[in-house]
């Protein structure tokens, strides 16, 4: 149930705390879908929150990058002091984009080596315990079926590239983005990665992941700008493509290497 506002003025695509939640180029999902609104037609703006201000409750997206510790720390707080404004405006018919430590802090909390917690704001049922060793590498994701994505089903297997070290638990009650096909994802033992909620996303692909999956770039326009007309995507496809090929390879030599050492 939402409390969606008419669309009458431009998408709002906000870019939450760029200094802090900027690290690994996240960036790019905010420009792409400012950029794939506009050659449609439909007008839309990229709006950045600076660090320390307050976030509110007016934007049609909220994204949340990756940062690293120090940063996710201030983040952290900021966000937790905005939760009313973030639900308020999901409530309404904002989507929510979550990467990296971004995804982390929509949970309860993370949990650090030395034990040390840092809380999330909850807005979705999950948290993070710091994990060893370092997922990092290309990593690729099929979508798995929910009704969110409505009549057309789930898009097409995503692309990307991990650099964490978290492993995150899902709650009971909590769907995954998707089944990890190559990589680590979630990292917590259930081979599945990211977390995928009504107008929820959170997941650890960077690379951007909207420039490099821009099927799931227009679904999440759709989610805010209604019904859509496709664009050409050729030179995105021909990119999607190559990430694509270059993630299973790595699965594949990974699945050989995981044979090789259970042989012993």
């Amino acid at each position: 149930m939402t409390d969606e506002k008419p669309r009458d003025s431009a998408v709002a695509v906000g870019l939450i705390y760029p200094e802090l939640l900027g690290t690994y180029g996240d960036r790019g999902n905010a420009v792409v879908l400012v950029q794939r609104a506009r050659w449609r037609g439909i007008p839309a703006e990229l709006v950045e929150i600076a660090a320390g201000d307050p976030i509110p409750d007016n934007l049609d997206v909220y994204i949340f990058g990756g940062g690293e510790d120090d940063p996710m720390e201030m983040a952290a707080a900021g966000m937790r002091s905005s939760k009313a404004a973030i639900e308020r405006a999901h409530r309404g018919g904002a989507v929510v984009l979550a990467i990296c430590g971004g995804y982390q802090l929509i949970g309860h909390r993370y949990t650090a080596f030395d034990g040390e917690v840092l809380e999330g704001i909850g807005i979705v049922d999950l948290e993070t315990n710091a994990g060893s060793p370092r997922l990092i590498g290309e990593i690729v994701v099929q979508p798995l079926p929910n009704d969110v994505w409505g009549e057309h089903g789930p898009p097409r297997a995503l692309t990307g590239f991990e650099n964490h070290g978290g492993r995150t638990t899902l709650g009971p009650d909590v769907a995954p983005l998707g089944r990890v096909l190559a990589g680590g994802g979630n990292g917590d033992g259930s081979e599945v990665e990211g977390v995928l909620e009504e107008r929820i996303i959170g997941t650890y692909l960077h690379g951007p992941v909207l420039p490099r999956n821009p099927e799931l770039a227009d679904r999440i326009l759709g989610w805010v700008a209604g019904d859509i007309v496709p664009l050409d995507a050729t030179l995105e496809q021909s990119l999607r493509l190559s990430r694509l090929d270059a993630g299973m390879v790595k699965g594949t030599r990974k699945w050989i290497q995981d044979r090789m050492l259970a042989r012993g």
